[in-house]
């Protein structure tokens, strides 16, 4: 049998598995998959370097479906590679299978979910820079992307980002079949648009018929020659090429085809095949060292000095940096005020400058983690927000990310509001399995930045602009999920809780409040989630159920609303039956620009704040 012979049949496979499993489910993408199964069989029979029973060998290639909806034609692959079988395979959607709707790693051969489309080329720069500056290695990532993504602003900053760092390791495969969701593309088939697209940020384009097998394996080998350039092969096919019922015609995206038309496509495709493929391992290689792990000597801060948390987190991720040589540090262009500059200039082969593009920075994390990094990346808080989506779809990798936002509230004073974090406690919170850190002094900071590295999930600290006092002797320990009770005494009529820079301002309330006869508790709740519940129900039943709660942050889902949640469901309430009474300080209204300390009293979270809100407990 020929090479086009066995490229031509291990496609028709491909196609009647993605109809047969999503006829099966009864939902799903079988046309998007079709368009792309010759594309992929002669991918999987000659280029592709993956040793399916040894997933995480450093020199495998990487596979990245971005347009995440053709995992039928993902798990196809899989099945015909002898990784999964067909059995398996035909659990597709079903409750409690691994194959999901969408790819997620759960298998083991899913570097990361996708399926939010726009993301796979991103995350695949992040594994490039790996590849090509930390690993330093062969493999390549090869990323399947749909043409209805194209119109995702994070791929122009993926095709930015990669030809401006010259990762040839990537081969991104446009499977241009003209047909979105509701009908034709924004550029059909105009493969030269979007090959002049590429072409301008860097990028070696070759375009191709898609459904030509000399055509694809021509453009394969030459992708692969490239030493310069990251590569886009613009292949045009057709939405469900080879059954002509669907070929190219609207009104079919996401539909399966019913038994009976499953079963004439299925006939015109040749029928049921079984074919393995046996393919390619790679070379055998180790990926480059970056020195030997060594003791951690984080930085330490006098107590009675001012110091901004920002430049401690610098500071403590530099020394991280020296300790650790899998630590990475990536930035948004703002390293001079993040500190991450500090880590840059002292490990430059470790850091990856992201520029202003922050889902691109995200990404990054994402893809470097893939490779076994620990990447801290860092910008604005306020800025985080534009990368939200790549955070919640992190959280679906399993990935494990570290996000640092500095510039937080309304005390950075005088560049107003569209600088000023003020939901990412919030948001940080929703994602799932998500760690949220608020330090509010230098020695917190950097035992906190600590803790980070080896922290599962997505992990956020949030830093302060102005420098604060620190209050914490250098040797005091700190752990995620606890608290720290700053001010108590038997006699506390309240507990304030409160993290960052308003801890400060409880504790000049404590003291006003102490001159008027008056003792309250202040609980710094540095671990936002996990919350220190148990401490915060202690604090409340020694002090009346009497609580305030005060935060540099919208009123809505930040610090105080992790405070009540920390009560619901239990059976705790106040001595003699009295019921907790909970005074949320937040901010509520749109702030300007202005002085730190005349924002901070203008959104009601100042001292003077705290002492009414106590005394109003109190009656």
């Amino acid at each position: 049998m020929s090479a086009t012979e066995q490229w031509h049949e291990l496609a028709q496979q491909l196609r009647v598995d993605s109809i047969r499993s999503t006829t099966e489910a009864g939902s799903g993408h079988p046309t998007s998959s079709m368009s792309a199964a010759d594309l992929m069989a002669v991918l999987l029979q000659d280029y592709l370097r993956y040793d399916f029973k040894q997933p995480k060998a450093p020199n495998n290639d990487h596979l990245i479906f971005s347009k995440g909806h053709a995992a039928p034609l993902l798990y196809s692959i899989y099945k015909a590679a002898g990784a999964i079988s067909d059995a398996e395979m035909m659990t597709l959607r079903k409750f409690g299978s691994r194959i999901e709707g969408h790819p997620v790693p759960v298998l083991p051969y899913v570097d990361v979910a996708t399926g939010s489309l726009g993301q796979g080329l991103p995350i695949s720069v992040g594994i490039g820079l790996a590849g090509k500056f930390l690993d330093k290695l062969p493999y390549r990532i090869w990323v399947v992307l749909g043409d209805s993504e194209m119109s995702e602003g994070s791929n122009w900053e993926a095709f930015e980002l990669g030809g401006f760092y010259k990762l040839s390791n990537i081969i991104a495969i446009l499977d241009m079949n003209r047909l979105g969701q509701r009908g034709q593309t924004m550029l059909g088939w105009d493969g030269d648009a979007y090959a002049a697209r590429a072409r301008a940020f860097g990028w070696h384009t070759i375009e191709i018929d898609g459904h030509n097998f000399e055509q694809i394996n021509n453009a394969y080998t030459e992708a692969c020659a490239q030493t310069e350039q990251p590569t886009l092969i613009v292949a045009r096919t057709e939405k469900g090429h080879g059954f002509a019922e669907v070929a190219n015609k609207d009104g079919w995206h996401g539909k399966p085809f019913p038994p009976d038309m499953a079963e004439r496509a299925i006939k015109d495709l040749g029928g049921d095949r079984n074919l393995i493929v046996d393919v390619h391992k790679p070379e055998a290689g180790t990926p480059a060292t970056h020195g030997e792990k060594a003791a951690l000597s984080l930085p330490t801060y006098d107590k009675g000095s001012k110091t901004a948390t920002r430049s401690a987190y610098g500071d403590a991720l530099k020394a991280l940096g020296a300790a650790r040589p899998d630590v990475v540090g990536l930035d948004g262009e703002v390293s001079n005020s993040t500190y991450a500059e500090y880590f840059a200039k002292a490990f430059p082969d470790r850091y990856f400058e992201q520029y202003i593009a922050e889902q691109q920075l995200v990404a990054s994390a994402v893809g470097m983690q893939v490779r076994g990094y620990k990447p801290f990346a860092s910008t604005f808080a306020a800025f985080f927000s534009r990368a939200y989506d790549f955070i919640r779809m992190a959280a679906i990798s399993r990935a494990n990310i570290k996000l640092t936002g500095s510039h937080a509230g309304v005390s950075i004073g005088e560049d107003g509001p569209s600088q000023m974090a003020l939901e990412d406690l919030a948001m940080m919170r929703a994602v799932n399995g998500s760690t949220v850190l608020y330090p509010s002094d230098a020695n917190q900071t950097a035992h906190l930045v600590g803790l980070m590295a080896d922290r599962s999930g997505i992990v956020y600290l949030r830093t302060t602009r102005e420098k604060t006092p620190v209050i914490y002797d250098a040797n005091q320990s700190f752990t995620i999920g606890g608290s720290q009770v700053v001010r108590q005494s038997d006699a506390d009529k309240a507990t304030v809780v409160a993290a960052g820079i308003t801890l400060h301002e409880a504790l000049k309330a404590c003291d006003q409040l102490k001159g008027e006869g008056i003792a309250i508790r202040v609980i710094d709740a540095y671990s936002v989630k996990p919350i220190d519940a148990a401490t915060l129900r202690a604090a409340a039943q020694a002090t009346g159920g009497r609580v305030v709660t005060v935060e540099d942050h919208w009123i809505q889902g930040g610090l105080g609303d992790a405070v009540l949640e920390a009560f619901t469901g239990t059976e705790d309430s106040a001595p003699d039956g009295q019921p907790l009474r909970v005074v949320k300080l937040a901010v509520r209204e749109m702030p300007g620009s202005g002085k730190p300390d005349e924002l901070i009293e203008a959104a009601g979270i100042s001292a003077n704040h705290i002492v009414k809100a106590v005394k109003s407990l109190l009656g």
